[in-house]
């Protein structure tokens, strides 16, 4: 059985909540329980923390002995040199997604500091991102 570490970084606690027009109305967790249904045959695991230091643990703590990592950093996509140096640290394929199109949004944000030590990245289409992030893991893309 193959495993799946999804990681989320700061405000994404509060999806179903933010800025709805950009992120949508439904919660992370509920998307979750829906990913799991999906892909009864994947054990799928889940961690959100709003500390750049607590992303950067849960990367070291599992990035030897999972199948792939699906991270969300947030805002830290645009500024932490550190958690790049956290993807490039470890064996495990990581996959960068982002809900909306962070290209049509504010110039900072079309900058990753992450995107360079990923495998890919998949950005805006919604919480889709994560699906099909999975199905690239999953097909070993």
């Amino acid at each position: 059985m193959k495993q799946i570490q999804i990681i989320n970084g700061p405000n994404l606690n509060l999806l179903g909540k933010r800025e709805p027009t950009v992120y949508g109305n439904q919660t992370f967790e509920d998307y979750f329980l829906e990913l799991k249904a999906k892909f009864p045959d994947v054990k799928l695991d889940y961690f959100q923390s709003n500390t750049e230091g607590l992303l950067i643990d849960k990367l070291h703590e599992i990035g030897f002995t999972y199948d792939g990592i699906i991270l969300n950093a947030g805002a830290y996509t645009h500024t932490s040199i550190a958690i790049a140096d956290a993807i490039r640290s470890i064996s495990v394929p990581v996959i960068e997604v982002h809900i909306s199109n962070v290209f049509k949004r504010e110039n900072f944000r079309h900058h990753s500091f992450l995107s360079e030590a990923c495998k890919g990245c998949i950005v805006g289409f919604g919480l889709d991102s994560y699906r099909l992030a999975i199905d690239s893991i999953l097909n070993n893309n």
